[in-house]
């Protein structure tokens, strides 16, 4: 064993190391990102790992070495699980001989934006088993019982965990790599277990799914992960979940430093929602006369002890979300739970409690989002924004689609131009679908490169098939920059490497001119005027036309130490108008005591700048 400093996403990756893992497979997304990051930066002789073009895909790609007996992992955020859920499910009926683990970190309090979904929903439909590590220890050792239990039970299995612990750091025990096994032979030839073939196929299936999620009842208790301890019989009990038992310890020990005493309080604290704990639910229903219930986002646990005690006819009364003492929204805190707890003991508010909660953004400095210096993408808003003018069109009479990423940012000031956000990939089929709701104006779809080929075409081909009348922007930077640089099909090819592979390139424009687009033209964004003319006449088209902006990421470029030149300021030319700020919202560009100025440290001499300064004062070198 060896300590080492990690984060629970590392945690979770050295964990399916220490199990033997042969296939880990997954999609960018904030705030699972770093499990896979950090087994891409490693040399793992028998272990393949990558970033695959969607979570269907990855799942599907974990789920082929997991049908040969191997174990193997695939990773997402929350909102993947539903790109993932068909041949999730699929899988999760036929079983398989090898351990699969599905690692998902879902987001209550919403750090990393999209829904706020409560993942475990899936495990529900899905009959499968759920694990709720709550410490950075627990995320190692829970991944290496996950795979057990997977192995154990044939059937694949849920590990989740949520932003506050796979983005924490601390000490974690660790063991050596397991090296995977090798020479497993090829797919047995079962229908009946493979295939959906026929109604008894199915059901049987679905009666085999059942019988794998009972089974996995014996090695969890055998585990001992869930701690209960029965205190005073008809006295008060808390039932916690997960990360939740962390900050319930966290409020018993400031309420019994100010003097509130808990020592008779029972506590149940689980590391699972499924196979519920029924054992140790029962016992804290039966023992206790009100219970508090912990659980962030839906009441899932706290649903099964109502439905238990109605069973068992037992009288404690549950308290949670379902009688409003907490909301079915957020993530929880100690001082929270604190207030839950006061309430669970009916005693009067203690005076630290009674304080205001502090509202931390009342202080902080405003930091507005925006797109980074340099970034093509304020190219291509800002010409949207010129080709609608040049249209003679208002802005508000141009619907313009936005989509998952960076590409998002066009929602913020000063470009403002985006007027939708919904999945990865929905811009187009979005947009598609104004087209028929009978808008007369042009429509425009915005998309990034990784989610192009993450869901963006079919879209596109569904599109192009029904001849739908708009326009298409993809914005290639080359790289899924949002969460965090990773590579994705069309990154340069000098990239597209593994310590286990080499990868291979796949050209945007290949692919779209491929699919037969007649309207297609391909603009560099840091170019305005030509932007603007590329959209504007594709805006004109009767039918679909696509126009593929195309310019490395910023941060990506300047990584390589690439510039684009210099822009300086010709004072005597500058009527600080300050319209170099309006419009392009450039971090790199200062005003202070009147004047404008230039940040050399940001600034890559895109020169975009230059373009929308009607003086001359801002000149590139």
């Amino acid at each position: 064993m060896a300590k080492k400093l990690l984060s629970g996403n590392e945690a979770v990756a050295y964990g399916a190391l220490a199990a033997g893992v042969k296939i880990v497979a997954g999609y960018p997304g904030t705030p699972s990102t770093e499990m896979i990051e950090t087994l891409l930066t490693m040399d793992l002789p028998g272990t393949d790992v990558e970033w695959s073009a969607n979570e269907k895909v990855a799942f599907e790609v974990a789920a082929g070495g997991a049908l040969l007996g191997y174990p193997t992992m695939c990773a997402m955020k929350m909102t993947g699980v539903n790109v993932a859920y068909d041949s999730l499910i699929s899988i999760a009926y036929s079983g398989c001989t090898g351990a699969l683990v599905v690692y998902v970190v879902d987001d209550p309090g919403v750090s990393a934006g999209m829904a706020e979904q409560d993942s475990r929903g899936f495990g529900l439909i899905s009959d499968m088993p759920v694990f709720e590590p709550a410490t950075l220890q627990e995320a190692y050792d829970m991944t290496k019982l996950a795979f057990k239990v997977a192995k154990e039970i044939g059937g694949p299995v849920f590990l989740r965990s949520v932003t506050s612990l796979s983005q924490s750091h601390g000490p974690v025990e660790i063991e050596p790599r397991v090296l995977p096994e090798t020479g497993h032979p090829l797919l047995e030839h079962n229908m009946a277990k493979y295939t959906k073939a026929g109604a008894k196929i199915c059901m049987d299936q679905h009666q085999a799914l059942l019988d794998r999620l009972e089974k996995a009842k014996a090695p969890i208790a055998a585990a001992g992960i869930n701690t209960l301890s029965l205190k005073k019989a008809g006295g008060l009990g808390v039932i916690a979940l997960g990360v939740a038992s962390l900050y319930r310890r966290e409020a018993f020990a400031a309420l019994e430093k100010a003097g509130i005493d808990l020592s008779e309080v029972s506590v149940l604290d689980l590391k699972e929602t499924l196979p519920y704990a029924d054992t140790e639910l029962k016992a804290i229903l039966k023992n206790c006369s009100n219970i508090l219930v912990l659980e962030e986002l839906e009441p899932y646990v706290e649903n099964r002890a109502i439905l238990l005690a109605y069973q068992m006819g037992a009288k404690a009364k549950i308290l949670g979300k379902n009688d409003g003492t907490f909301r079915r929204i957020g993530c929880y805190n100690a001082d929270l739970i604190e207030r839950g707890i006061i309430k669970l003991l009916g005693t009067a508010m203690p005076a630290f409690l009674e304080k205001p909660a502090i509202e931390p953004e009342k202080y902080a400095a405003a930091r507005p989002i925006t797109v980074c210096a340099g970034c093509p993408h304020r190219g291509t808003y800002i010409s949207i924004a010129q080709a609608i003018r040049k249209l003679h069109r208002k802005k508000e009479e141009v619907v313009v689609t936005g989509d998952i990423g960076c590409t998002i940012l066009g929602t913020t000031p000063p470009f403002e131009i985006l007027w939708t956000e919904v999945a990865m990939g929905a811009s187009v089929s979005l947009a598609q679908g104004f087209v028929y709701a009978g808008t007369k104006n042009p429509v425009i779809a915005t998309i990034g490169d990784s989610t192009f080929f993450h869901a963006g075409m079919p879209g596109l081909v569904n599109a192009l098939q029904h001849a739908s009348n708009l326009t298409l922007i993809i914005m290639d930077n080359g790289w899924t920059s949002m969460t965090g640089m990773q590579v994705n099909p069309g990154t340069m090819q000098e990239a597209q490497h593994s310590p286990q592979h080499v990868w291979h390139q796949i050209d945007i424009e290949s692919v779209v001119r491929g699919l037969g687009v007649a309207d297609f033209k391909v603009v560099d964004p840091y170019d305005l005027a030509g932007m603007t003319d590329a959209i504007a006449d594709s805006m004109q088209y009767s039918g679909t036309s696509v126009v593929l902006a195309r310019r490395e990421c910023a941060i990506q470029a300047g990584r390589r130490k690439i510039r684009y030149g210099t822009v300086r300021v010709v004072e005597d030319k500058c009527k600080a108008c300050k319209l170099c700020i309006h419009q392009t919202g450039c971090p790199a560009i200062d005003f202070t005591d009147g004047k404008i100025s230039i940040d050399a440290t940001q600034c890559n001499g895109c020169g975009i700048c230059t373009q929308i300064c009607k003086f001359g004062a801002l000149v590139k070198a």
